[in-house]
This record gives structure tokens, C-alpha cells and sequence, in this order.
């Protein structure tokens, strides 16, 4: 027989039993969005875990990559404007080890800045990656929003590898998209040697690029630069303002796109000569060409600015020559 207060306790467990199971199930199921959530609209960015993901419209359109296990931080991908599609590629045949929009360098003061053969042969390792807007959370992982239409971020870097630390490195970028055609990233680098620095011979220098092969010269894609050269003739050892690639998309063959890197004409003094392959490989750099070695004092700075576009349609489609005379002021 119950007694009273035995009766109460089992018939209050009994009503709260359904009604905690409905809050359990409830919790579990999470919280659904039957629309869009209004924080995804425009610009978002997202970073975690030395990963920064920036999105339109719930879209991705750039990735930044910056963890502590890779040869160097890089940009991968980079999605054209109107497919979707990344207009690099993270790893591709031949040189499997170029990964999207990098900064690196072999040979560098006996080191390798640049290929996939070892961390002990030379690393750039981030040591901080922040966003730079006024309300970007402190929380890991947190989203930000983004009133305008442009997100920056910053990063620090130590080139290192065991007995030598020839940069340490200071950047800034900016992610714009400008319109639906067009989005830009400009890129602020301030190298400070920590060691006396000297290179010649390196055609595996500075800031470079790896194209998807859809748009490549070697899959039937263009390259081109501001002064109209066409292929890995027309362009390798030559000066330009610009030099990119474009196509139209395997996947998406109604789209043609495009990336193309600017070269600020105060790098290295000017009239940069530019390396370039039809495979979808160029980079601004005078090392490999130069006859005598490049050097640079401990303590002393190196300061480089690019523009990377992204871009739909073709180049003169979308005024690129234009866009760089705008940049440059």
C-alpha cells in the first residue's frame, strides 16, 4: 500500500516525465531555420583554429589557412565571382606542393621557404591571425558580420628554420567585393630580416600563384598581361602592371573567369620581371633573373604590395587595366 507521501512523489514524476522528454527532444533537435538567417547576409567572416572562412550571402568566396602544421600560411580557395568555382587549386600536377596564393622563397639563406619536403627545412609559421574590424568578437570561433563590403584581417609570421630565422613578417589584408563581377584582395607585406639575408637563382620566390587548370593555358585556358602577352612566351621575363589567367569553366561552360595578380610598381624598386608558366604557375619576382645577389640587411624591411583580382568575364570585359591604375592612384 502507498502511503501519501510515496503517492505525491510518483505522481509528479510521472506528469514531469513528458514534459522533460519533450524539453530533451526538443534540445537535441537544435534550433532550425526555415528562412535565411538574417547574419548571413553579405559579408561574413569566420574564423577558428587558424582558419578563416569569408562567405556572400552564405556563399564561400575565400579561405585563408594558417595552422601551425603548414609549410606557410596560403589562400586556397578563391572562388570566381559568378560559378562559385575556385579559380585555384590547392594542389595540382606537376608541383603538387603550390597551394593557392602563398608567399615563400627557395633557395632562402640554405633553407626552403617553398616546397613540400619537411618542416626542419624551413617553415613560416603564423604567430598571430586576427580580424581588424572594430566589432570582430574576442570569442574563437565566433561569427562577425560585416556592414560594408569589405573584411580585413591581419597576421604575423616567422620564417624559420633550425639556426635561422632569415624574415619575420608583418601582413595585412583586405577582402573587397567590389561588385558582382569583381572582388579584389589586397595584400601588405613588412618582411624585417632577423638575419642577413642574400638570394639569386630563385625562381621559387616571393608571392605566387596556382591557377585551376580549367583556366590554364595547358587545358585551354588564356594567360595575359597588362600590356596584351599571351602565354608563358609572351609574358616570362617581361615587365607588367598585371599578369592572370582566365577561361571559360569546365564545370560552368557558360562562365568565363578570371584571377589576376597586380604588382605595385614601387616592389623591389620597379619594373619587376614576371615568371610564368602555362601549367597556371606566376609569381612578380625579379630572383630568378637577377645577376648579382638580392640582400638585405638584419633589422632592415622589405615592403610589397599586390592586388589580387578575381573577376568574370574576361580581362578587358571587366576594365583590369583600369582597376590598376585606380589601385596604384
Amino acid at each position: 500500500m502507498l502511503n501519501r507521501r510515496t503517492f505525491l512523489r510518483t505522481s509528479a514524476a510521472a506528469v514531469a516525465a513528458p514534459a522533460l522528454g519533450s524539453l530533451v527532444a526538443r534540445s537535441s533537435r537544435g534550433v532550425d531555420f526555415p528562412k535565411p538567417d538574417p547574419k548571413a547576409a553579405g559579408l561574413t567572416a569566420y574564423l577558428k583554429d587558424d582558419s578563416l572562412q569569408i562567405r556572400y550571402d552564405n556563399l564561400p568566396i575565400v579561405a585563408y589557412r594558417a595552422q601551425s602544421s603548414l609549410k606557410y600560411p596560403y589562400f586556397c580557395p578563391l572562388n570566381g565571382p559568378a560559378s562559385g568555382l575556385s579559380l585555384t587549386t590547392e594542389s595540382g600536377v606537376p608541383y603538387p606542393h603550390h597551394r593557392g596564393l602563398w608567399l615563400g622563397c627557395d633557395p632562402l639563406n640554405g633553407g626552403n621557404y617553398w616546397a613540400d619536403n619537411g618542416l626542419e627545412s624551413g617553415q613560416i609559421r603564423s604567430t598571430e591571425l586576427v580580424l581588424d574590424e572594430p566589432q570582430a568578437p574576442q570569442t574563437p570561433g565566433a561569427e562577425i558580420s560585416v556592414s560594408s563590403n569589405r573584411v580585413r584581417f591581419s597576421q604575423k609570421c616567422e620564417w624559420r628554420r633550425e639556426g635561422s630565422n632569415p624574415f619575420n613578417d608583418v601582413r595585412h589584408y583586405a577582402v573587397t567585393r567590389e561588385n558582382e563581377r569583381l572582388t579584389f584582395i589586397d595584400c601588405d607585406f613588412t618582411l624585417t630580416a632577423g638575419e642577413d639575408v642574400s638570394i639569386i637563382g630563385a625562381k621559387h620566390s616571393f608571392f605566387a600563384l596556382r591557377a585551376a587548370a580549367d583556366i590554364s593555358p595547358s587545358y585551354g585556358g588564356t594567360m595575359v598581361n597588362s600590356h596584351g602577352g599571351t602565354g608563358a612566351e609572351g609574358t616570362y621575363g617581361k615587365t607588367a602592371d598585371w599578369c592572370g589567367y582566365y577561361g571559360k569553366r569546365r564545370l560552368r561552360p557558360e562562365v568565363t573567369e578570371g584571377i589576376a595578380i597586380m604588382n605595385h610598381p614601387e616592389n623591389f624598386g620597379g619594373d619587376c620581371l614576371w615568371f610564368t608558366r602555362d601549367y597556371g604557375h606566376l609569381s612578380p619576382s625579379p630572383f630568378n633573373f637577377n645577376k648579382e645577389p638580392w640582400t638585405l640587411a638584419a633589422g632592415k624591411t622589405l615592403g610589397l604590395r599586390y592586388r589580387v583580382v578575381l573577376f568574370a568575364g574576361e580581362p578587358n570585359s571587366v576594365g583590369l587595366n583600369d582597376v590598376f591604375k585606380q589601385w596604384v592612384g
